[in-house]
């Protein structure tokens, strides 16, 4: 292969790139240290406390200082904490606290960084599907993908499910609270069931799933939330579920992961209700690659590359979709499965929120 000529190349392109690669990588080793602030408790430690040492935070969180000296100093160079010169103290501002401490704001993050850290201890899988074209099962995957992926979409789901997301589908609010059937597949851990639970407590919920742990910790969740008399969970595959007659089924971020989703949209036909609806949340994407580029898109390509697309191809992998799917694939989809309607409900900067009728 001839070498490139050191002429052929823009200089100021170069140093764009690299300078772009430089962040990416500092990013990452920046994934690190928000992940260990989060489970040490470091951020919680700061919430309104105030400027605070480097000592001081030691001693609230229970760490060693030298320590918490260093990390609060790459919270600093990443501009997620404040650093006060003159007193030599750190503080973490109500904004950084919303993204960084409170684990029930919407936008709280750093559980998300198990979803990473998941991939790289799975590399070698990924290598080895690459090179041989099989698939990896969700089930195979490094237990942080599980936790990661759960912690991150409940917060999500709580903070739009019920109040947003639901109103935009036309008369699901009404049936709800009056007492509607609803199925959840790919329910995972359940969030998304015991939030629509808690919010509707006169209608019925079956949340399926087909990972075992998940739903034995679903389960544990319907518990905690106090919603086990109206939700019970089974494991069961997308195209198999018991039950017909459903006002609602529902599938949140799971679509694109399954091995033949028209067959799970036709199983959806078989078993909703005449006037029934689907509820289609997936991962926000445009319908062309070259619309796609952007920091989401590439996270959501990378995930879809070692995860979403290596299930579905594990799933038998008659039609995978992969993440970025797109609107006009997945009206496509319903379609196929006998659909007659599809819109767009409304959509959000991660997600399309999706509405198929019969």
């Amino acid at each position: 292969m001839e070498h490139v000529q050191i002429n052929t190349i823009d200089s100021a392109k170069l140093d764009a790139l690299l300078s772009r690669v430089v962040e990416d990588l500092s990013a990452g080793y920046g994934g690190v240290m928000v992940s260990l602030g989060n489970r040490l408790g470091l951020y919680k430690a700061m919430s309104e406390a105030g400027p605070l040492t480097s000592h001081e935070l030691a001693h609230r969180a229970g760490c060693a200082e030298r320590y918490v000296r260093e990390w609060l100093n790459s919270q600093v160079a990443g501009g997620y904490l404040a650093y006060h010169a003159i007193s030599g103290t750190y503080e973490i501002t109500p904004e950084q606290a919303l993204v960084l401490a409170n684990d029930d704001s919407p936008v709280f993050i750093p559980n998300a960084w198990a979803v990473p850290a998941s991939m790289w201890a799975d590399e070698d899988k990924a290598v080895e599907a690459f090179r041989t074209g099989n698939g990896v099962p969700w089930g195979d995957h490094n237990g942080r993908l599980y936790c990661g992926v759960a912690a991150f979409y409940r917060n999500a789901y709580k903070a739009s499910l019920v109040c947003e997301w639901l109103p935009a589908l036309d008369g699901v609010v009404e049936k709800l609270k009056v007492g509607a059937f609803v199925a959840d597949i790919g329910c995972g851990h359940g969030h998304s069931t015991a939030l629509m639970a808690q919010a509707f407590p006169a209608s019925t919920f079956r949340g399926f799933d087909a990972h075992r742990d998940s739903v034995i910790e679903a389960q544990k969740v319907a518990t905690m939330t106090g919603v086990s008399k109206h939700v019970t969970f089974a494991e069961t595959r997308a195209d198999n579920y018991p039950g017909t007659g459903y006002d609602l089924i529902c599938f949140f971020d799971c679509l694109h992961d399954m091995g033949d989703p028209v067959a799970a949209a036709a199983h959806a036909a078989k078993a909703i209700a005449p006037d029934g609806t689907v509820m289609l949340v997936e991962p926000f994407a445009n319908d062309r690659v070259e619309d796609n580029i952007s920091p989401v898109a590439r996270m959501y390509y990378a995930a879809s590359t070692t995860i979403c697309c290596a299930h579905a191809i594990a799933d038998g992998g008659r039609m995978v979709l992969g993440a970025q799917a797109g609107e006009a694939r997945l009206a496509g989809v319903f379609r196929k499965a006998g659909f007659t309607r599809f819109r767009r409900a409304m959509t959000t900067p991660f997600n399309l929120i999706l509405e198929a009728r019969l």
